[in-house]
C-alpha cells in the first residue's frame, strides 16, 4: 500500500509477518535531486518485495537515494543492507552507531536477562527467535552520524533531528517545523504503547522516555508519522495517554512487589499484557523477552526513585519494596 501524505511525501506499508505490529511505515521523500527513505523493514523476503514494489511505483532510483533510520531495532534498520548503494548516505544517531560498532553486544544482554531470572533453558531459544537475530542486517553500511538539532534536507522538506531516547538508547525523530510534521519512529504510536526495555544497570530508559515525551509535547505539530499503525493528529493527547499508561504500570509493579521480593522475570509474569494467551506459560518466548525487558525498565525507574530496593541474591537480581 502507498499513501501520499503531502506532496512528494509517501508512506509505504512494509509487512512484518507473525508480528503483532503487523507492518512498518516506511516514509519516502521523492526529489529530483536526492530521495530520502526513512526506516526500511526486516531483512526478509516479504519486506524486500513490498519495498521494491513500492519504490518501482514511485519511480525511486536507489543510487540517488539516501536513508535515515530512526533507531537500531531490526524492523526499522535491517532491510538497509539490501537497499543501500555505494552512493547512498545513511544517517543515524551517534549512540547506536557506537553500539553497532562494538563487537558482541548481544552477549551482555543475554547474561543480564539470566541475572534477572530468565530461565536458562529458555534463554537461548528466546534469543534465536528474536526478530533482531533472525532477520537482522547482513552488513552495516557506513553511517553518517547526526546529533540532536542537525538538519536533513530532501526536496521541499527540511527535517530537524530530535533526540528521543527511551524506546531505544539512541532513538531519533525528524521534525519539519514549517509543515508541522513529526516522523516519530516508535516514539509515539497511536493504539499500542512503545516497548520500553532495559538490559543493563547503567541507564534508566523509562525516565529517558518520559523526558523525551515532554520534549516532543512542546513542539508545534499537526501530524505525527509513526513507525507502525495509523497517523496521529493529536500528539499532545496521545502523549498524555502514554504517560498515564506508564504511571499505571508503575503502580501495578509496586502491587506485585508488595507480595514478596521477586526477580524481573517473576514480576513480568504477573503484569497485564495485551496478548492473546491464557497464561504466562503460553507466551511465545520472544514476547517473554520483551515483557521481561519492560519489567526491568519499570523496576529500574522505581529503584532509582528510591521506591524499591535492588539486591543480588544467589547470582540473581531481586527487587523488594
Amino acid at each position: 500500500m502507498i499513501e501520499e501524505i503531502q506532496p512528494s511525501l509517501f508512506r509505504l506499508e512494509i509487512p512484518l509477518p507473525n508480528s503483532p505490529l503487523k507492518y512498518l511505515n516506511s516514509y519516502v521523500v521523492r526529489s529530483p535531486d536526492r530521495n530520502l527513505i526513512i526506516d526500511t523493514g526486516l531483512n526478509r523476503e516479504e519486506c524486500l518485495e513490498a519495498m521494491q514494489a513500492g519504490l518501482r511505483e514511485l519511480n525511486i532510483n536507489l543510487p540517488k537515494t539516501d536513508f535515515f533510520i530512526t533507531h537500531l531495532h531490526a524492523d526499522h534498520f535491517a532491510l538497509l543492507s539490501k537497499l543501500a548503494t555505494t552512493t547512498s548516505q545513511v544517517f543515524f544517531n551517534r549512540t547506536e552507531t557506537e553500539l553497532v560498532e562494538a563487537p558482541g553486544w548481544w552477549e551482555p544482554m543475554v547474561a543480564y536477562a539470566a541475572k534477572n531470572g530468565f530461565p536458562e533453558n529458555e534463554l537461548q531459544k528466546a534469543i534465536e527467535s528474536h526478530p533482531g537475530r533472525e532477520f537482522g542486517s547482513e552488513w552495516i553500511p557506513e553511517l553518517s552520524v547526526l546529533e540532536d538539532g542537525d538538519l536533513i534536507s530532501a526536496g521541499d522538506y527540511s527535517f530537524k533531528c530530535v533526540f528521543t531516547p527511551g524506546h531505544s538508547r539512541g532513538h531519533t525523530c525528524l521534525y519539519e517545523p514549517e509543515k508541522k510534521i513529526l516522523v516519530a519512529g516508535d516514539h509515539i504510536l497511536i493504539d499500542i504503547t512503545p516497548n520500553i526495555q532495559c538490559w543493563a544497570d547503567d541507564y534508566n530508559p523509562l525516565k529517558d522516555y518520559l523526558a523525551s515525551l515532554d520534549k516532543v509535547n512542546d513542539l508545534d505539530i499537526e501530524l505525527v508519522l509513526p513507525g507502525h499503525r495509523r497517523l496521529i493528529t493529536d500528539h499532545k493527547g496521545r502523549i498524555a495517554e502514554l504517560k498515564e499508561h506508564h504511571l499505571k504500570r508503575l503502580d501495578e509493579v509496586l502491587g506485585i512487589l508488595s507480595k514478596e521480593p521477586q526477580t524481573a522475570y517473576e514480576v513480568a509474569s504477573q503484569m497485564t499484557w495485551d496478548i492473546r494467551c491464557d497464561s504466562w506459560d503460553d507466551f511465545p518466548r520472544a514476547q517473554k523477552w520483551f515483557a521481561t525487558g519492560e519489567a526491568i525498565a519499570h523496576l529500574r525507574y522505581l529503584q532509582r526513585k528510591g521506591a524499591i530496593l535492588q539486591r543480588d541474591e544467589d547470582s540473581l537480581i531481586v527487587f523488594t519494596c
